[in-house]
């Protein structure tokens, strides 16, 4: 079974083909798409439906997008739909983990959790899947596995930061995974060639 996702970084299309091993995934660079898609929305759902439209209009072609933020409860839930550009332009994950520990300094409350949401777009009809994993911040980096934020986010329950684990295990348990999952679900009550 064979389906686009909307995305040219490498990270997230690495661990979402380690996801869905049964599927072809197929990235945009695949289907000679290297626009870089404005993700103006002002939430993740917009965001992921916005990167999902625009290949379904100018391909003609079903897909899936999504956006993932890390809301941290001291930050009043930010940097959120920001996160990848939180330390401004051009997008830098060491820029991001820097201005977050300056931030979360002197705050006590660590607690933090990624959310993901995918936007589907199949025979001419929108699904939105959703998946959280909740956490806390770390006072500093531990790991060097992952991408993002995840060597300052550990996860709910466990004594490892994201970059500390395998695929397989933050997989298991991610944001991503999570509504990955739910996308699998739903993908395989359809027959889709």
């Amino acid at each position: 079974m064979k389906i686009i996702f909307a995305t040219n970084n490498e990270h997230k299309l690495k661990e979402v083909r380690a996801l869905l091993p049964d599927f072809e995934i197929i990235s945009l660079k695949d289907i000679g798409c290297f626009e870089d898609i404005a993700e103006t929305g002002k939430t993740l759902i917009e965001n992921a439906k916005i990167k999902a439209d625009f290949i379904s209009k100018n391909f003609g072609l079903d897909c899936f997008a999504d956006d993932t933020g890390l809301e941290i409860t001291s930050l009043n839930m930010h940097p959120g739909v920001y996160s990848a550009r939180y330390a401004g332009e051009p997008s830098n994950s060491e820029k991001n983990m820097d201005k977050v520990l300056l931030e979360m300094k002197s705050l006590k409350n660590r607690h933090a959790q990624f959310k993901t949401v995918i936007a589907l777009n199949i025979h001419q009809k929108t699904h939105l899947f959703e998946g959280i994993c909740e956490g806390k911040i770390l006072s500093a980096r531990k790991g060097a596995k992952g991408f993002g934020y995840d060597p300052i986010f550990q996860p709910s329950g466990f004594t490892k930061s994201f970059a500390e684990m395998s695929m397989v295990e933050k997989s298991e348990i991610s944001h991503r995974g999570k509504s990955i999952n739910k996308l699998v679900s739903y993908l395989s009550t359809l027959n889709i060639e």
